[in-house]
């Protein structure tokens, strides 16, 4: 059995550990239809994933011609009502995920969340699908304060210092997740299978993985 040289694996959450944008799409069409506007289509519920559940509401909206400021801050607020309700309905690990992760476990490595997505919400969800107990921490786009989410390097920071220190490695699907590392002097697997705003290996990852079955692989090469 190879070696993984990394003490902590920090995972972006949506599009790298679970497959989300069936509920994510059921939340923005429900606040859609409060604020009069068409639906989108659950195919593209994934496109516009990345940066939070409020700059996907945007995108959904500014495709159909805006709202004013106000109107849109009341719309954002029923969509996270109705996503605390309705958050694990069709969310699903990907192929692979708990197999990787116990796998990570028996090896003695510290994992953590690092996502966009509220703490609270991102908490909920993984401890509803048996998950949450593999994470030493779970740290959201609000954990560390306005204008610290990714890709600010700040949660990547606070994921190595939860995790005990030493040498982290970073895994997600999205360029803010990149990003993130990047600012972070951290190495990042790219999640090509995710919800990448660019093809998975045009992210700028040290690596990409195009299913959980390879992560394990991939950081003993890193």
């Amino acid at each position: 059995m190879s070696t993984i040289r990394f003490d902590i694996v920090g995972f972006d959450l949506d599009g790298t550990l679970l497959e989300t944008h069936r509920d994510l799409g059921a939340a923005v069409n429900h606040a859609l239809g409060l604020g009069g506007f068409a639906p989108v289509p659950a195919d593209h519920a994934s496109d516009l994933i990345g940066g939070g559940a409020k700059i996907m509401l945007q995108k959904a909206v500014d495709e159909q011609g805006g709202m004013p400021d106000e109107e849109f801050r009341r719309l954002y607020k029923k969509m996270l009502a109705y996503y605390a309700e309705h958050n694990a309905v069709h969310t699903r690990p990907y192929p692979h995920a708990a197999d990787a992760l116990a796998e990570l476990g028996r090896r003695g490595v510290a994992m953590a969340v690092v996502t966009n997505k509220f703490e609270s919400f991102a908490r909920q969800i993984l401890t509803t699908l048996g998950l949450a107990d593999h994470f030493v921490s779970i740290i959201g786009g609000d954990t560390m304060g306005k204008g610290r989410a990714k890709p600010a390097p700040d949660p990547i920071f606070e994921a190595r210092k939860r995790g005990g220190g030493g040498s982290l490695v970073f895994v997600g699907d999205s360029s803010y997740d990149v990003m993130a590392a990047r600012a972070a002097d951290v190495p990042v697997v790219a999640a090509a299978y995710g919800y990448c705003d660019k093809p998975g290996p045009e992210l700028g990852a040290d690596t990409h993985i195009d299913s959980l079955a390879e992560l394990i692989p991939a950081l003993e090469r890193l």
